[in-house]
């Protein structure tokens, strides 16, 4: 069954351009590596919630957008073969050395789709 990467990160508002320019150059790497699709999503409507939330998650400042994004895969090997390409690509090292956002609050991770339509 397919495999997702989700990812959860604060990007300064002032930056936003430069994580768009990052994010497409990730969609043409991610999906010409043979990555399903590729989705890097604004917040709009997501609270700062009480215990948890979106924003509280990635400490988000009050000048910082929540970004939520994902990548689909076949299966974990489809996605691990891709992770390496993209890893290795000349095109990917810029932006991996000079991120416009605090990598240090981003999460993400590997899911196992057990449900889907």
């Amino acid at each position: 069954m397919a495999y997702v990467d989700g990812f959860l990160l604060a990007v300064p508002k002032d930056k936003m351009d430069a994580y768009k320019e990052m994010a497409e150059l990730g969609r043409t790497v991610w999906m010409e590596y043979g990555a399903l699709s590729y989705v890097e999503a604004k917040a709009d409507d997501v609270p700062y919630g009480e215990l948890t939330s979106f924003p509280r998650a990635v400490q988000a400042k009050d000048d910082e957008v929540v970004i939520f994004s994902f990548i689909t895969y076949n299966d974990r090997a489809h996605r691990d073969e891709i992770m390496a390409k993209v890893m290795a690509d000349e095109r990917m090292k810029p932006g991996m050395e000079n991120m416009p956002f605090d990598g240090k609050r981003m999460i993400f991770g590997g899911f196992e789709v057990f449900v889907q339509a």
